[in-house]
């Protein structure tokens, strides 16, 4: 039971892989830490794909225990039938058990000194007080630093009146049973209109096939699950938050994780920017708790922090999803084909990284080859990329 007299250096609320991350690195720093989650069980219900790249499986700092399968590149096919295969014949992404993940990072955070109060949720925050209803009833938790890792729909942003991210995504997954080869990933970006389709293998004879849209997420997933199995023996369905939102601090919070919409905008994961966006606010919170100082002239170091970090990654993340939604059909096929030559390829293999894509844009918006990838997009009114 939490002592009503005693004030907690950090509360985090939620406690995914963002979450438990604040909590372990709070808790390392010496700050007397509380996680709440409002599950009964860490890592439950799933709502992810599960497909992590070497650098986010490394922020995670877990055992080998939750890997699935080790992919070593992806085949991307257009709705016309035009593919290119990306192989760099090594290990480039793991495809995870997010809920033995998820587990395993928040035993870590215990492990490091930070306490959990599961299934227990937020039901008002006063003052630097959380007021949160659960198991233990109704719970009032002094804090100094609130640390919201709360997901796409954060309870504590909308308490605190958080202008949030600009673009939410729907997302179904279902588990298949289906042959693949079980070295890649395919990407479908004709599976849905703004965004794309995936099928990741997890085990022989079995992928996991979702997609995620703006609107109408159902109907296309029915029409793109018809690709590989009628029967399928796992379904999840999510939000993705994509471009961050405009403040991420006030009111004693620090907003990480999808709370505050740092997932990926190329591909919609969040464990890597979560992660290290956790990371950034341990520190600040931790520099607050210190100068017992928890204003916003404090708190502000966290955001130049990220920025620093990912902020360019996220921003022109944020330019590509914009690009893929000018796109048609056939302009995603004359990509596609266009992509399809020796060099490029290579280029891709060497320098492709799913967190940041910066380099490989650049790389790629170099060579003469890429001229032929001009037509489409200045077609898609996109000269402003170059």
């Amino acid at each position: 039971m939490i002592s009503q007299t005693m004030t907690y250096d950090v509360v985090v609320v939620g406690a995914g892989p963002a979450g438990s991350a604040a909590a372990t690195e709070c808790a390392g720093l010496g700050l007397k830490t509380l996680c709440i989650e409002e599950h009964g069980t860490i890592g439950y219900p799933v709502q992810c794909a599960g497909l992590l790249s070497n650098a986010a499986f490394a922020e995670c700092r877990v055992s080998d225990h939750s890997v699935l399968n080790r992919v070593s590149g992806a085949r991307v096919i257009s709705g016309q039938g035009s593919s290119i295969l990306i192989d760099a014949k090594k290990t480039m992404a793991l495809v995870v058990d997010r809920g033995a993940l998820d587990r395993e990072m928040a035993e870590n955070a215990a492990r490091a000194g930070a306490e959990f109060l599961l299934k227990t949720s937020v039901c008002g925050i006063r003052d630097n007080t959380l007021i949160t209803r659960g198991v233990h009833q109704e719970e009032p938790i002094p804090f100094k630093v609130l640390i919201a890792a709360d997901g796409p729909r954060s309870t504590v942003a909308r308490m605190l009146g958080m202008q949030r991210a600009p673009v939410y995504l729907a997302g179904i997954q279902a588990d298949s049973l289906h042959e693949t080869d079980p070295r890649f990933v395919e990407l479908y970006p004709d599976a849905s209109p703004g965004f794309f389709g995936w099928s990741i293998p997890t085990a022989p004879g079995r992928v996991r096939v979702g997609l995620c849209a703006r609107s109408n997420a159902q109907e296309h997933f029915a029409t793109f699950i018809r690709k590989f199995s009628d029967s399928s023996v796992h379904l999840v369905t999510g939000t993705i938050p994509l471009g961050v939102m405009p403040k991420t601090y006030g009111h004693r919070t620090l907003f990480v994780g999808d709370a505050a919409g740092f997932a990926k905008p190329t591909s919609g994961g969040g464990v890597y920017t979560g992660i290290r966006s956790a990371r950034h606010a341990a520190a600040v919170a931790a520099e607050a708790c210190a100068s017992s100082r928890f204003d916003d002239s404090v708190l502000s170091g966290y955001e130049r922090r990220w920025k620093a970090d990912i902020g360019n990654e996220l921003a022109l993340g944020f330019r590509f999803l914009e690009m893929r939604q000018h796109l048609s059909g056939q302009d995603i096929d004359d990509l596609v084909r266009a992509l399809n030559d020796p060099e490029i390829i290579r280029t891709i293999e060497e320098y492709g990284d799913m967190d940041r894509p910066s380099t490989l844009a650049k790389k790629l918006l170099f060579r003469p080859e890429m001229i032929r990838l001009l037509r489409p997009l200045v077609q898609a009114g996109l000269k402003s990329l170059f």
